[in-house]
């Protein structure tokens, strides 16, 4: 690749828990990731990008929520004790979660708002790519019952966590269809 942006655009990939080790993100780099978040693109600067931290005894609450969750919504006959274990697995098996917020300010159409925050969820991948630190931005329906569990605002909504951690995975090439099949030239 050219220079370190297009490498990283190019090569950043979703890491999941099962490469993670249980080495510590620093507040530092924790930082560093948020402010990179904080730089997305915003139309009339709303930043409607908003974030809790998850980290160490956080995570534990967090796990424990979203498995609670699972058990009260989860109709009898699909429920499952493993799937429910596993819920508060995901959060511990991460050094760092994010929940993933929008704040529907009412300046500009939410699309806009929803679009300007995944912008800022992008930064969040490309600065953790880039400081040797994996992750991914999960999105189960679980999240749309954490309102109360993340005091959120009546124009905030939850659109993921994203979950963090070093890891021991294997760099890899892209799996993209080629652009060319993507695009229509007009001249």
């Amino acid at each position: 690749m050219k220079n370190d942006v297009l490498n990283a655009i190019h090569y950043r990939r979703t890491v999941n828990q099962n490469s993670f080790t249980d080495q510590d993100i620093s507040q530092e780099d924790l930082l560093t990731i948020l402010e990179a978040a904080n730089a997305a693109p915003t139309h009339k600067r709303t930043q409607p990008w908003r974030f809790v931290i998850f980290r160490k005894e956080g995570l534990e609450r967090l796990g424990t929520e979203l498995a609670r969750i699972y058990k009260s919504i989860t109709p009898t006959e699909k429920y499952s004790e493993t799937t429910e274990l596993n819920m508060t697995k995901k959060a511990t098996a991460s050094n760092v979660a994010i929940a993933i917020i929008v704040n529907y300010t009412g300046d500009v159409p939410e699309w806009e708002e929803l679009a300007a925050t995944a912008a800022s969820v992008q930064n969040i991948w490309l600065a953790s790519h880039s400081l040797g630190i994996g992750g991914y931005w999960a999105t189960p329906g679980l999240i749309n019952h954490l309102d109360n569990f993340l005091n959120l605002e009546e124009n905030q909504k939850c659109i993921g966590i994203f979950y963090l951690g070093h890891h021991t995975a294997e760099s890899r090439e892209p799996a993209r269809t080629p652009i060319q099949d993507k695009i229509r030239w007009e001249e």
